[in-house]
C-alpha cells in the first residue's frame, strides 16, 4: 500500500523540494510558520517516503494502514507539500494555501475534504490524545498497524499532553509512536525561556514510556529512530522520539530563532532561500 520506499538520496532531494513548497506557500501570503515546518521537514519526508505503510487514495477510517497526526497544525505548510507530493492530491494546489476557500487551511482542517487530513489540528496539547483515541480503535478492532503522532516542544506545557502521556502508558498503547520536535523554540522565545521542560526524557519514562532520541534534521539519524521505533512497538510500552531539530533548518538566516515562527521571507529573502534549496530538477508547482 506504501508507493514510496525512497533512498536517502532521494529523500534528501524531496526535502529540498518541500522545502521550497514551504518558503514559497508563505511568501505567497505573507502568512504561515516556515520556521517549524522547515525543521520538521526530514521527519515527515521520512515518515511518507520511507517508513510509514499509507495510502493516498485516501480513506477517512483509516483501516489497515498506519495513521498520523500533527498536532502542531500550524506548521501546516510542510504536511500539506509533503501529502501532496505523496499524492494525496494534485502539487499545484499548494498555490491556494491560505487563500479564501481554499482546502489548504492556516492550521489543518476537515470541513473541506483535504485528502489526508482526519482531525482538525493546531489548538495545541490535543494532539496526543486524538492520537491515543485511534490507536485505541484500533486495537478494538484488531487493526495491526500503527498511529504517528507529532508535537512540538512548546505545546508540553498543556497539561492535557501529560494526562494523555500518563493514559497512554497505564493502556499500554503500544501501538503508538509519538515524537516531539524538540527545537528548544517556541512563539515568544526560547522554551528554555518562556517555561523550561527540564528532562523530557526522565520525564517520559518516569510516565512510562519508552524513549528514543534522534537528530531530526538527519536522515541517518532518524530514519533508524523510526525503524527502531516501530520495532518497539507491541512490547507493552507507549513509544516516545525526542527529535532535536533546528528551527528554520535549511535556511541560513532563519536557523534557530524563534523570530521565524510565524513570520513569512519578503521577495529578496525568498530568493535567498530558494538558492539555498537547490535541487537536481525542480517541480516547483
Amino acid at each position: 500500500m506504501n508507493p514510496h520506499n525512497k533512498s536517502t538520496e532521494e529523500l534528501k532531494e524531496i526535502a529540498s523540494q518541500v522545502r521550497r513548497d514551504i518558503v514559497r506557500m508563505v511568501h505567497a501570503v505573507n502568512s504561515g510558520h516556515p520556521g517549524g515546518s522547515l525543521g520538521c521537514t526530514d521527519f515527515l519526508v521520512s515518515l511518507y517516503f520511507r517508513v510509514m505503510y499509507h495510502n493516498p487514495e485516501f480513506n477517512m477510517n483509516g483501516n489497515g494502514e498506519d495513521l498520523f497526526f500533527l498536532s502542531n497544525g500550524h506548521i501546516s505548510p510542510v504536511w500539506y507539500s509533503v501529502l501532496a507530493r505523496a499524492g494525496y492530491f494534485d502539487v499545484a494546489e499548494l498555490a491556494t494555501f491560505r487563500k479564501i476557500n481554499s482546502r489548504l487551511q492556516g492550521h489543518p482542517a476537515t470541513e473541506e475534504g483535504l485528502p489526508g487530513i482526519r482531525v482538525a489540528s493546531g489548538s495545541l496539547g490535543q494532539g496526543l490524545s486524538v492520537a491515543l483515541g485511534a490507536a485505541q480503535a484500533k486495537k478494538l478492532n484488531n487493526d495491526p498497524n500503527l498511529v504517528y503522532v507529532l508535537m512540538g516542544d512548546g505545546e508540553l506545557e498543556e497539561g492535557q499532553v501529560w494526562e494523555a502521556a500518563m493514559y497512554a502508558a497505564h493502556h499500554k498503547m503500544d501501538n503508538l509512536i509519538a515524537t516531539v520536535d524538540n527545537n528548544g523554540q517556541q512563539i515568544d522565545g526560547s522554551t528554555e525561556e518562556v517555561m523550561s521542560l527540564g528532562n523530557l526524557r526522565a520525564k517520559f519514562e518516569a510516565f512510562g514510556w519508552l524513549v528514543l532520541e534522534a537528530n531530526g534534521n538527519d536522515f541517518d539519524s532518524i530514519v533508524p529512530a523510526l525503524e527502531k521505533a516501530k520495532a518497539e512497538t507491541g512490547k507493552g510500552k507507549p513509544v516516545m522520539i525526542l527529535m532535536n531539530t533546528e528551527m528554520g533548518f535549511g535556511v541560513d538566516y532563519m536557523m534557530g530563532s524563534h523570530k521565524w515562527h510565524g513570520v513569512a521571507p519578503n521577495d529578496e529573502q525568498l530568493e535567498i532561500a530558494l538558492q539555498q534549496l537547490a535541487v537536481k530538477q525542480a517541480s516547483d508547482y
